[in-house]
Formats: C-alpha cells, structure tokens, sequence
C-alpha cells in the first residue's frame, strides 16, 4: 500500500504546506536527507494552538496539537517531494519542543501524537529516533513544535 493510500484509508487531511514567515526555508535537501524545519501546532481552522501544557492544556490536548505539527510535517515533506510521497525511504528524527510548566514532566507523552501520526502513515519506515524536550516558550505563544529529517530514496 502506498502512503497516499494509507492516508486516504486513516481519512488524513493534510494542511497546507505553510510558508516560512522568517528568515529560513520549510525544507532543505542535502544529499538523500530532507530536513523540515520547526511545525508548529495549528488546528484544522489553521488557529494557532496556544498556551502551557500542564496549566492551559492537558496531556491529552498537547498530544493532539503534537498530531497536527505531524501533519503539517508530512504536507511539507509532500512538497518537498514534488507531490510524491514515493520518494521517502524513511522518518530518521522528530524532535518535539513543549511549551511547559515547569514541573510538567510528560514531553515525551506530548510528542507521542507526532511520532504516532508519521508511524500510522509510513509504517517501519516511519519509525525514528526523537528528542522531546520541554521550554518556557515557543513563537507565537504556541503550545508545541516539532522538526524532522526523513531519508530519501
């Protein structure tokens, strides 16, 4: 089954593929790798996702909005692809940042939506090595972000 398959079979919709809106580029391939840069999380209504986790969001609540940064990664991926998710061979790192109080210890439960979502869509080649790591602060007040390096075939 192809990923675009799989995700038509899960009823995926992806988001848009954001544009940067600093200095820097969604995307960069070097080689066979294809970095993407920080995801942060949006809603479906493309409304931005704010606040602590721990104090304004629960656990749960996080992980969703971790699912979402997932999505707009794997949109990213897809245009970096030219549309053809065919070309990933495989998600080699996720790296999650959590907007947090500072006594919230379940980042890693936080970045579970995003690795959970690249698994349910690539499959073994989907599993990857991760950092979940907590900060005070994110841009835009946002509650997560998470990057990614994929391999490519």
């Amino acid at each position: 089954m192809s990923y675009e398959e799989k995700i038509k079979e899960l009823k995926i919709e992806l988001p848009e593929a954001k544009a940067p809106v600093g200095s820097y580029v969604a995307t960069k391939i070097s080689g066979k790798l294809l970095y993407v840069s920080g995801q942060i999380s949006m809603s479906p209504d493309a409304e931005l996702i704010k606040g602590k986790v721990g104090k304004d969001l629960t656990t749960e609540e996080a992980y969703k909005a971790a699912e979402r940064c997932g999505l707009s990664i794997v949109a990213q991926v897809k245009k970096a692809c030219d549309g053809d998710l065919s070309k990933v061979k495989s998600c080699i790192k996720l790296t999650g940042f959590v907007n947090s109080t500072e006594d919230f210890t379940d980042q890693p439960k936080v970045i579970n939506g995003a690795s959970d979502l690249i698994a349910s869509i690539f499959g073994e080649a989907g599993m990857h090595t991760r950092a979940a790591v907590s900060t005070n602060s994110l841009p835009l007040g946002v509650s997560v972000e998470v990057d990614a390096i994929f391999e490519l075939n």
